[in-house]
């Protein structure tokens, strides 16, 4: 019976200390306006900021409001977005950073009146891929799992049935930086608001294949 009591008692603690917590997760470009109450985070993005390097447009910004902590390995995060988006390229959803050179963001960005799932991943130069959503969903979720050199970005319209909308790389062994992303380049700012932020750690398959061929 100790030994099950015991048992529990550290399986708690490990929960705990894995649980995500909005309020000690740090700011990169912290907006004027924001708030967190009950696993939510809402803020005012800034207007005129984006995240952006190079290509097409031929220049390189980096000011928009990111809120994140950073992990090492292998892991799968999610979150509920909603903003009211006006102008065009408004944007909001996750970002996985390494540095300013290499980060995948992806969400949903407002574009010419429409709701387009968007990922912009840059390694040195960005990309740009959208799916354009004829109508108007009443909640989206967007999740990345990270897995060795690549991360897979899904969305959902029910948190049950997820799609996958990329697949990219991302260096593998190094830590990243993980978190919520809005971005209003053409407007006067919006509101955003990000619900149930969670990260789950997912063990390393390099390891896991070790472990078994090591029996």
């Amino acid at each position: 019976m100790k030994r099950l009591i015991l048992s529990l008692c550290t399986l708690m603690l490990a929960s705990k200390g894995f649980a995500q917590t909005l309020e000690k997760m740090t700011w990169f470009n912290e907006p004027a306006k924001w708030e967190i109450k009950n696993n939510t985070l809402s803020m005012f993005v800034t207007a005129q900021s984006d995240y952006w390097r190079i290509s097409h447009y031929g220049f390189t910004v980096d000011d928009a409001p990111f809120y994140y902590s950073t992990y090492g390995g292998e892991f799968e995060v999610k979150v509920k977005i909603n903003g009211n988006y006006k102008a065009r390229f408004d944007q909001m959803g996750l970002m996985l950073r390494t540095d300013k050179e290499n980060y995948i963001k992806a969400g949903i960005e407002f574009v010419d009146g429409k709701y387009n799932l968007s990922t912009v991943v840059t390694h040195t130069t960005s990309d740009w891929s959208v799916i354009t959503l004829e109508k108007i969903p009443p909640a989206v979720w967007i999740k990345a799992v990270r897995r060795l050199d690549a991360v897979e970005i899904f969305y959902s319209f029910d948190d049950k049935n997820y799609i996958l909308m990329r697949n990219a790389h991302l260096q593998d062994n190094t830590p990243v930086m993980v978190g919520l992303m809005a971005a209003c380049p053409d407007g006067t700012g919006f509101d955003a608001v990000f619900e149930n932020f969670k990260v789950k750690h997912l063990p390393d398959e390099r390891r896991l294949k070790w472990l078994e061929n090591n029996k």
